[in-house]
């Protein structure tokens, strides 16, 4: 039993014609379409396919290539401990640096907002990235300079430092004219020879330090007067610039040394002591008479100099800080861009409703932009996985082995004296294999939000 057409027009209305499928620009021409293709093919095969391809066949042969060693080379990667110690420290950094340069741009996107100059601080924070790692590590090779004078660091360090606890130690003052030195080449402490009596006015000269030098830039030294009881005297550089003035004696314009103890020891204890004044003087109680003076070692201690930051237990750490002042700009633009995008009424509705700042920030800024702050931890993961200039430029040569990461070793493997390709490579695959995880779930997220 045939059904009967159902007409989807009124009377006399013609049926509507079928839809064609829209065409592309290019039409349905494969070859055309392939011809389009081809350039960006040949590229992507000449730049990406083939260098992976030739480094994972070159990771299974020795140094000279002529000779097939399979897994060897993967197997010295962990066993060898300059390379294992540039793993760790890979670790270290992709664990590390895209944390901390994500939540410095997260707070400097929220605080700009609240600041009446916020192009001009956005600009300054930003201004870093216009310089190139090299120049970057040139510039933090000197701001980590351990000596305070020349490094930025260790000047401010040094400076915090000496205002709570200030420093008068003479490292290259000796006082070998007068005392007996004890142990060899020592550096104090120096005692007199002889006792001194109460009523006695004792001179203790000291050398070794051009006057221009002292520690401090102390004032002219005064020779003491006699106690009435006691002991007093005189701690002074007995140096003048162009030679005269009498030996063992306070001439003018000789500088005082402030700060340096002076104990008064009787069988090997000390039953006084004293401190020197701005002048140099100081003056000890009558328990000093017939005991012989004293200046302990702890005068001529070196002064404090600060951290030492390129060492071997802080290179790490003080070269991702480097990095940090770099791309923290970076982090900051893509933040704030994501951050103007975000709905004021539901800030202003939780304020309304007795939230406090932080409370906003934590429970309704930072769930909003949770999108963009994982974009830009996700690409900062990759760029630390290949960071070598930095570390290359800002590590010393001693301690360039324990601030040593993979992509590093690669070049000083490959391409340093040692020449060896194959260990170069089989690094090389392994950066591949790290980075690969994450250039997944980059690409998984960027097809869900396309889907939205």
């Amino acid at each position: 039993m045939s059904t009967p057409a159902v007409s989807t027009g009124g009377a006399g209305t013609p049926p509507a014609p079928p839809v064609q499928p829209r065409k592309g620009v290019l039409g349905s021409n494969p070859w055309l379409v392939a011809l389009f293709l081809l350039p960006a093919v040949v590229l992507l095969g000449a730049l990406v396919v083939y260098p992976i391809g030739y480094s994972l066949w070159r990771s299974l042969f020795d140094e000279e290539g002529s000779s097939f060693v399979g897994l060897g080379n993967y197997g010295d990667v962990f066993s060898n401990d300059a390379t294992f110690t540039a793993l760790k420290n890979t670790a270290i950094w992709v664990a590390v640096a895209p944390a901390l340069v994500t939540g410095l741009g997260l707070i400097f996107a929220v605080l700009t907002e609240r600041v009446r100059w916020q192009t001009a601080f956005k600009l300054i924070i930003f201004m870093p990235m216009a310089i190139s790692m090299l120049a970057a590590g040139i510039i933090f090779r000197m701001v980590y300079e351990a000596d305070p004078d020349q490094g930025v660091a260790n000047a401010v360090v040094v400076g915090v430092h000496d205002t709570f606890a200030e420093s008068t130690g003479y490292p290259k003052a000796s006082a070998a004219n007068w005392s007996d030195m004890t142990g060899p080449r020592a550096k104090g402490p120096y005692t007199t020879k002889g006792t001194v009596s109460a009523g006695e006015v004792a001179m203790l000269p000291l050398v070794g330090i051009p006057p221009n030098k002292v520690p401090g830039d102390p004032g002219p030294a005064k020779a003491a007067t006699a106690p009435g009881e006691g002991v007093s005297g005189t701690v002074w550089l007995d140096f003048q610039l162009g030679g005269g003035g009498e030996k063992g004696a306070v001439d003018g314009g000789e500088r005082a040394l402030p700060g340096v103890k002076v104990e008064a020891v009787k069988d090997g204890e000390v039953v006084a002591s004293a401190t020197a004044a701005a002048d140099g003087t100081f003056t000890l109680p009558k328990e000093a008479d017939g005991a012989q003076l004293r200046l302990p070692a702890s005068n001529f201690e070196a002064p404090y100099n600060g951290i030492d930051w390129l060492g071997p237990n802080l290179a790490t750490w003080s070269i991702i800080g480097a990095y940090a002042w770099m791309w923290a700009g970076f982090a900051m633009v893509l933040i704030a861009a994501g951050l103007a995008s975000v709905d004021r009424n539901l800030m202003e509705a939780a304020r309304v409703d007795g939230a406090n700042e932080w409370q906003v920030f934590r429970r309704i800024t930072v769930p909003l932009l949770a999108p963009v702050l994982v974009v830009v931890l996700i690409t900062l993961m990759i760029n630390v996985m290949k960071i070598f200039d930095l570390i290359y430029i800002i590590a010393p040569e001693p301690v360039q082995d324990d601030a040593n990461v993979l992509a590093l070793e690669l070049y000083t493997v490959a391409f340093g004296p040692r020449g060896d390709h194959g260990l170069g490579s089989a690094i090389s695959i392994i950066l591949l294999v790290l980075v690969l995880p994450v250039m997944i779930i980059n690409i998984r997220r960027l097809r869900k939000e396309g889907r939205r």
